[in-house]
């Protein structure tokens, strides 16, 4: 483990703007924190989850993102949205899952120089809107990275061993892409769009996928959370509608 006392060098490959998360929110939380990096886990071959302690972390909703900034050694900084992965509960800590995004100046300096013991800032929690306190119960479809804000909620789920009911359809290549693979359990139901296990059916979300969940449709129904690209937020928003949802009961978060 390395030690260091200033800010991470962080050299960006380029100075361009790189798109990242596109915030659902202008609200933004006043002061900028110290966080050091303490681990670094993999998860697919292009995701890795960075775990920060942030010891004046003043906790956040599942579902929130923190806005991040790395500076340059001259002066140059890059800032991006990014959503929490870690419950509430974990106090003092907070984690992020990162997609090695090609050209991306941020998740390239994660990816390829970050170690523990590095120190970046951040600000938050940030928008209330795609938050859920584990209050209702709550579908949740993502895709790819979209998986990370509602891996909070299923993790808060669990640290409070709350009862109330909670679904988990999440959309990925092939099994070796399926980010927090190892922690998903009875709620889960896997997604694989080009390659999936030995029999185990592949091919694009569909209502048949939904039909059982809207099938045991808990008293008062469902708070339906959905992530992933714009492409993605569509489709699955109309699947949505179509099972029966009501359009003012679906939170989206896009990313750009």
């Amino acid at each position: 483990m390395t030690e260091t006392t200033a800010s991470p060098v962080f050299v960006p490959p380029t100075r361009f703007a790189v798109p990242g998360r596109i915030a659902v929110s202008n609200r933004t939380a006043a002061v900028w924190q110290t966080a050091t990096l303490t681990e670094i886990r993999r998860e697919t071959p292009h995701a890795a989850t960075f775990r920060f302690a942030v010891p004046a972390w003043a906790g956040h909703l599942p579902g929130q993102h923190l806005m991040l900034r790395l500076t340059a050694g001259d002066g140059y900084t890059a800032q991006r949205h990014y959503s929490l992965a870690s419950a509430p509960d974990d106090e003092g800590h907070v984690e992020l899952t990162l997609d090695h995004v090609e050209g991306g100046e941020v998740s390239g300096w994660f990816h390829t120089r970050a170690r523990p013991g590095d120190r970046v800032e951040v600000r938050g929690p940030l928008s209330g809107f795609f938050a859920w306190p584990g209050d209702r119960p709550a579908l949740l479809i993502g895709a790819g990275s979209g998986v990370v804000p509602l891996m909070s909620m299923v993790r808060h789920r669990r640290a409070r061993a709350l009862d109330v009911p909670l679904r988990l359809l999440v959309s990925a290549r092939g099994p070796e892409e399926l980010i927090y693979a190892r922690e998903y359990g009875a709620e889960t139901t896997p997604v694989f769009t080009r390659r999936g296990p030995a029999g185990a059916p592949v091919g694009r979300l569909g209502a048949a996928h939904l039909r059982p969940v809207f099938e045991e449709l808990p008293a008062g129904g469902w708070e339906a959370y959905v992530c992933g690209s714009n492409a993605f937020a569509e489709h699955a928003s109309r699947l949505l509608v179509a099972a029966g949802q009501p359009v003012d009961r679906i939170r989206i978060e896009r990313f750009g």
